[in-house]
């Protein structure tokens, strides 16, 4: 019974909250774009405005992440921001489209 209890605790050590990610099946990512999808037309529809700009500050704090943090996201060319002066913006519709699809990199 010691070692069953010593392999668990090495199991638990590795991975306290015992979570595996799991591959989505083809079928699974088609579910996960329509439901993407419906969140957006629904943010959309009950957002006072799904396209005022948000800046580094609500990113960081959304994130929970420090403002260097995000200021290294936003000039990441895979986050789809801009940059206009010394401001970087992006639409806030678009980063929550962003945060769906990169929600298991998060």
């Amino acid at each position: 019974m010691k070692m069953k209890n010593t392999m668990i605790k090495k199991e638990l050590d590795n991975n306290p909250l015992g979570i595996e990610y799991i591959e989505p099946t083809e079928g699974e990512k088609f579910a996960d774009k329509r439901i993407v999808s419906l969140l957006l037309s629904y943010g959309i529809q009950h957002i006072d405005n799904p396209f005022k700009s948000i800046y580094v500050k609500d990113v960081a704090k959304d994130l929970n992440i420090g403002k260097n943090k995000a200021y290294e996201l936003f000039k990441d060319e895979n986050f789809p921001s801009i940059n206009i002066g010394k401001t970087w913006q992006i639409a806030y519709i678009t980063y929550l489209k962003w945060k769906c699809d990169n929600n298991k990199k998060l």
